[in-house]
């Protein structure tokens, strides 16, 4: 975790000197994104917090998601995070949202990705998206390295 706060600190910054706040929507990374912004003192002024969505059913809770939706992606991929992305935005009412959604390991997924595959979208002011391919199959390793490349691409996004 301790790698990972440096990050979110930086994070933290763009976002109060902007007076903008963030959502953050995961899948493999289990909430480590999350941890890692929370860990900043004054999170509060600018992390509204966020979801994991590591299951279909999850997805499903949230207000106005229907299975529908979901006709034609794949989860696991630079469409899908940015749908989710998206929608966890409005949800939360927030100016960002970071999704992340990949494969932990250490087998691959049902879609046909690799462990150690993720993929994640920013949404906001602008968006952008980004693939990971880490070629480990060792599950902690890859939430880490997830956790890390989300919050690489919010700094990208912000900055």
């Amino acid at each position: 975790m301790q790698t990972l706060i440096p990050l979110a600190q930086e994070v933290g910054k763009l976002l109060k000197a902007r007076n903008e706040k963030i959502a953050v929507a995961e899948s493999a990374a289990g909430g480590l994104i999350n941890a890692a912004l929370l860990a900043v003192p004054g999170a509060s002024g600018w992390c509204l917090g966020g979801v994991v969505l590591y299951t279909l059913q999850s997805r499903l809770a949230l207000k106005g998601i229907e299975k529908d939706m979901f006709e034609g992606m794949t989860g696991s991929t630079e469409v899908y995070a940015l749908f989710m992305a998206r929608a966890v935005r409005e949800r939360f009412q927030a100016q960002w949202c970071l999704c992340e959604t990949g494969t932990a390991g250490p087998t691959g997924s049902r879609y046909g990705f690799a462990a150690g595959h993720a993929c994640f979208a920013v949404a906001g002011p602008l968006e952008q998206t980004l693939t990971i391919e880490t070629g480990e199959s060792d599950r902690l390793a890859n939430m880490y390295a997830f956790a890390r490349a989300g919050l690489e691409l919010a700094l990208d996004a912000l900055e």
